[in-house]
């Protein structure tokens, strides 16, 4: 074989990767679109997906900083309908995080459906708003973090902190 037929080997294989990456890119295969996406439509964060969910996608964003008192607007967009009889969904917040408005929502099938939901923090911290999605019987739970303010979520310890003798710290904790 000539160094100039592996070359063009090697290159063709590299054409080849590079055509098969974009399908693979979010691992949802689907339809890709020819036009360009806004800013917004770009900034929106795809929630994970498990083998037995309900098959419907859920994309997310929030609209504004969240603030103690204050609304903040959750854009959801849901696709993957299949069922003829569409999709549901519920709404429901952690404590310390109120969902403003309906708590339910309707999705057709075979069409891209965006929702706006308003949650409002009671205090500061991490609190998730829990989108459950019913399709065909089957069930998916995607839960979206609110961080409010600062305040970083603090672990309760049920053990306590010792040394080694060799100075290593580790944490005894009581069997149960």
């Amino acid at each position: 074989m000539s160094i100039r037929s592996r070359s063009m080997i090697s290159l063709a294989c590299l054409a080849m990767a590079g055509f098969s990456m974009p399908a693979l890119a979010d691992g949802v295969p689907g339809a890709r679109h020819a036009k360009s996406t806004s800013h917004r439509e770009a900034s929106m964060t795809a929630a994970a997906r498990k083998p037995n969910d309900s098959g419907v996608t859920l994309r997310f964003r929030l609209d504004a900083v969240p603030q103690v008192g204050r609304g903040t607007p959750v854009v959801l967009e849901f696709g993957g309908v299949t069922d003829p009889d569409g999709a549901t969904v519920r709404f429901s917040a952690d404590a310390g995080l109120k969902v403003s408005g309906s708590d339910a929502l309707a999705l057709p099938m075979a069409s891209r459906t965006t929702a706006t939901v308003t949650v409002v923090s009671e205090q500061e911290g991490l609190a998730y708003l829990n989108v459950f999605i019913t399709q065909k019987g089957a069930m998916s739970a995607i839960s979206i973090p609110i961080q409010t303010g600062a305040a970083a979520p603090v672990l309760k310890s049920s053990g306590e902190l010792k040394s080694t003798p060799d100075g290593e710290n580790i944490i005894t904790m009581p069997a149960k």
